[in-house]
């Protein structure tokens, strides 16, 4: 999650390229350890992390990379961290107000020319940001919240004028977008559901979910091939691909060794997922389990816990609960370069460290 958050930021998961993550003794952390970020005494107020390399942003506005990209920088308001892109927020060259948008290749160390420069209007009035200054985005939304930033050209991308966003999120092939209303829209490639508009076809523009009509949301997030939203009532609905349970539903990578396909998908049903089916059941009928979810299904946490937060990795998804508790699913891997880490998959529901 790159939101500022109160107390200690913690870390967990693969850091084979020095990733800086929890203590940094192996190349894998297995549980929430917490974080520590280059450079002595940063105070961090943002994080971003890709998959190779994590981009860490203080409250004075200094950025420092850590793993397989390198490099610090001043006078950053944001970060946005992706393999094909690093993009900055940082403040103006001259006197007047406003910032400038700044795409890096990962592996400049920051040195040199960026790819690409944009100015961006003056910031509206609101919360302070790092060194005092109005807070900025949260990337890639753009801080006139009229635009964002994406990882391929062209960079600089305008929302429809009648379109005010209050955030947006990027998956490998999909847009989200939550408006001012709590609104959801999407769009971009849908092979794998992502968009929850019921088919697996793509939308050229921003495209509201009907199955979410009148349910105000207050926060998304997209993964690879997945999206989830919260509503401003805690409740979670998550929707597309759930190869790896990233869904939290019945899927054929927790089936158990030797069980073999029984059924061929089911198709698209109104209403309904894409059904496949495994041999083995408690009756010896398949147990039907779920590779695309196409519309946005309702989520129940454990013990009706509320979440305020959430976000997903490529094939996995976090939240965070309103008593402080963080949930986790989905591909546990850690590392396809390092084949004697086993694989690890989950779709059961359970809290895994508790934010204070």
């Amino acid at each position: 999650m790159a939101e500022e958050l109160p107390g200690a930021w913690f870390g967990f998961g693969f850091c084979g390229f020095g990733q800086a993550l929890g203590s940094g003794r192996a190349r894998r952390v297995l549980s929430p350890e917490p974080l520590r970020a280059p450079g002595a005494g940063l105070d961090v107020y943002r994080v971003s992390a890709s998959w190779s390399y994590t981009a860490f942003v203080s409250r004075g506005g200094r950025l420092e990379l850590a793993g397989a990209a390198g490099g610090a920088a001043g006078g950053c308001r944001d970060a946005w961290a992706s393999e094909a892109l690093l993009v900055l927020l940082r403040a103006g060259p001259g006197p007047e107000p406003g910032a400038e948008l700044q795409a890096w290749a990962p592996g400049s160390a920051l040195r040199g020319e960026p790819l690409w420069v944009h100015t961006v209007e003056a910031e509206a009035e609101g919360d302070d940001g790092p060194g005092g200054k109005p807070q900025a985005g949260p990337l890639p939304l753009l801080p006139c919240a009229r635009a964002y930033v994406s990882p391929r050209p062209p960079f600089y991308r305008p929302l429809a004028p009648g379109l005010r966003a209050r955030r947006l999120e990027l998956g490998a092939e999909h847009a989200l977008l939550l408006d001012e209303a709590g609104q959801v829209f999407s769009w971009g490639g849908g092979r794998h559901g992502q968009l929850g508009h019921g088919t697996l076809e793509a939308e050229l523009e921003p495209r509201p979910l009907e199955a979410l009509q009148g349910l105000p949301m207050a926060e998304v997030a997209a993964g690879g091939w997945h999206s989830v939203s919260v509503s401003e009532t805690g409740d979670v609905y998550i929707w597309g691909w759930n190869e790896s349970g990233q869904l939290a539903l019945p899927t054929r990578s927790l089936a158990e060794d030797g069980k073999t396909v029984a059924g061929e998908a089911a198709g698209l049903h109104e209403g309904g997922p894409d059904v496949k089916s495994t041999a083995g059941g408690e009756d010896g009928a398949p147990t039907p389990f779920i590779a695309v979810q196409p519309f946005p299904a309702l989520l129940d946490l454990p013990r009706g816990s509320e979440a305020v937060k959430a976000s997903c990795g490529s094939r996995h998804t976090a939240v965070v609960t309103r008593t402080g508790e963080l949930y986790t699913w989905g591909w546990g891997q850690t590392s396809l370069a390092y084949p004697n880490y086993q694989h690890h998959y989950s779709s059961a529901l359970g809290p895994l460290l508790r934010v204070t």
